[in-house]
């Protein structure tokens, strides 16, 4: 692939810009459409990208990225339709829209379903995607380029909303967690910076370990010793539940995912 381009010049598509400008894709290979003039002019002026409010770039990329909010997915296709070539691949990161409804717009398009989340901007993004029919020859593609942006998994459909509910929405429980134990430090008498990367650092180093390839209990049981403080700090957790509300929030958000 060698262009790329944006129906949608919001947070989420500028830190897809962000990530891949200048590194997948040269800044004039870029090309984005956005309703907003001054938001134009803004991702110009920071990244160097082709901005405008017309479509009129269609023709010529390799990759569309539809980033538009739900409640305007449906005349946004609609708008698109009969103007995307069928060699473009097209990709979108609306929450809840199914391929089908995508596909009546675009039958003869390779198209995948994205759900990546916000970590994106700082290039650690967990991102799942699902494909037609037609994109399955150029699902290594996509993995490729999303994973310049984190790391990409493929999934069944029916399992979107779920990673949705998981790590879609994961990076929120993740903030609160840190300001919840910084708010710890803080209350043992720690400065709030100092409090803040330490909470971080911490949780972005024991997802590290795991990721690295060991079960988070085997790695929990190493750093937990008998009769030491840190089981002391466990028991106080259970008592209150954390680990059945973390359960909760992602099924809770899953359930809301399927309402979009």
């Amino acid at each position: 692939m060698n262009t790329v381009g944006f129906i949608g010049g919001g947070a989420l598509a500028e830190s897809i810009i962000r990530g891949i400008c200048g590194k997948v894709f040269a800044p004039n290979n870029i090309f984005v459409s956005e309703i907003r003039t001054e938001r134009c002019e803004e991702l110009k002026k920071l990244y160097g990208v082709n901005a405008s409010t017309d479509i009129n770039f269609l023709d010529k990329i390799d990759l569309l990225i539809v980033a538009v909010k739900p409640k305007d997915a449906e005349k946004t296709f609609a708008a698109l339709q009969g103007k995307i070539p069928a060699s473009t691949i097209i990709t979108y990161t609306v929450a809840g829209l199914k391929l089908t409804s995508v596909e009546k717009f675009f039958p003869e398009n390779k198209i995948a379903r994205i759900m990546p989340n916000v970590a994106v901007s700082v290039g650690e993004s967990m991102t799942a995607y699902t494909l037609n029919k037609n994109a399955a020859q150029v699902g290594t593609t996509i993995k490729n380029f999303w994973s310049t942006l984190g790391r990409a998994v493929e999934v069944e459909e029916k399992l979107m909303d779920a990673v949705t509910g998981l790590s879609g929405s994961g990076p929120a429980y993740a903030f609160l967690m840190i300001d919840a134990l910084s708010d710890g430090g803080v209350a043992a008498g720690l400065s709030r910076a100092m409090a803040i990367e330490l909470a971080a650092q911490t949780l972005l180093g024991a997802a590290k370990m795991v990721l690295a390839g060991e079960h988070p209990d085997v790695l929990r049981d190493k750093v937990t010793s008998p009769a030491g403080t840190t089981i002391e700090g466990v028991r106080v957790l259970e008592r209150g539940a954390v680990r059945s509300s973390l359960i909760e929030a992602v099924l809770a958000a899953t359930e809301k995912s399927k309402l979009l």
